[in-house]
């Protein structure tokens, strides 16, 4: 199916370790620090919910002068949450005319992925052979890397396969197969959209048409996120 998309920014990587920690020493959140290798600061941070990089990227957009992307009502319930597990169920609603951080929605993540006008058709973000372009599950060692280690893309992105999953703002639900522009996702449903595949899963899992999923209140020391924000 067709999709149009209005130009936008993306971050080179994924939020680093660094990054949020910062963040949570600045607003005294707790970090959950993976104990299962010695924490890099360079590594992508992990263990994080939906929740927790919708609020990163509003203090990210305070912090650097920018109009926020979301409204949060923490009081609100969202009525199109359908996450039987999610005790917060918190309303986000983007604001119009923000210039703010926020995550990418999924369509942007794939275009992103597949190198975007610059795409040269790899199976992988940067190339069709994994080893060269991503972290996964025969080359990782059973841990997250150094953000950056692999190949670029075609417009120079970092670990858009493999390393960690990344959250996107959609819900998960079936395609549209009409033309739309700037896709939002499905209007309801249970689950977030993940996208990119991790250290410890197989390559098929990996490409840049692949798609997974996960509970608004998940945490998993495979699951990430990265950036995107408009083009002004």
């Amino acid at each position: 199916h067709r999709v149009t998309l209005s130009s936008f920014r993306m971050s080179a990587t994924e939020i680093t370790v660094f990054q949020y920690s910062l963040y949570c020493a600045l607003t005294n959140r707790y970090i959950r620090e993976n104990i299962r290798w010695p924490n890099s600061g360079y590594d992508p941070v992990v263990n994080v919910s939906w929740y927790d990089a919708i609020a990163y990227s509003n203090w990210l957009s305070d912090r650097m002068g920018l109009r926020r992307q979301y409204d949060i009502d923490m009081n609100k319930a969202d009525v199109n949450n359908n996450y039987i597990y999610d005790d917060l169920k918190w309303t986000v609603t983007p604001l119009v005319g923000s210039n703010g951080y926020r995550l990418p929605t999924e369509s942007e993540w794939e275009y992103a992925a597949r190198g975007g006008e610059k795409s040269k058709g790899y199976l992988y973000a940067g190339g069709d052979s994994l080893d060269l372009v991503g972290w996964y599950d025969e080359n990782s060692g059973t841990r997250t890397h150094f953000v950056g280690g692999k190949l670029p893309n075609e417009l120079g992105l970092y670990d858009m396969s493999g390393n960690v999953w990344e959250w996107c703002w959609d819900w998960y639900g079936d395609y549209d197969n009409k033309a739309s522009t700037n896709p939002q996702g499905a209007e309801k449903g249970d689950h977030r959209v993940n996208r990119g595949g991790g250290w410890n899963f197989e390559p098929r899992f990996c490409r840049a048409a692949n798609r997974s999923s996960y509970g608004p209140t998940g945490r998993d020391n495979s699951l990430g996120f990265r950036l995107a924000s408009p083009l002004q």
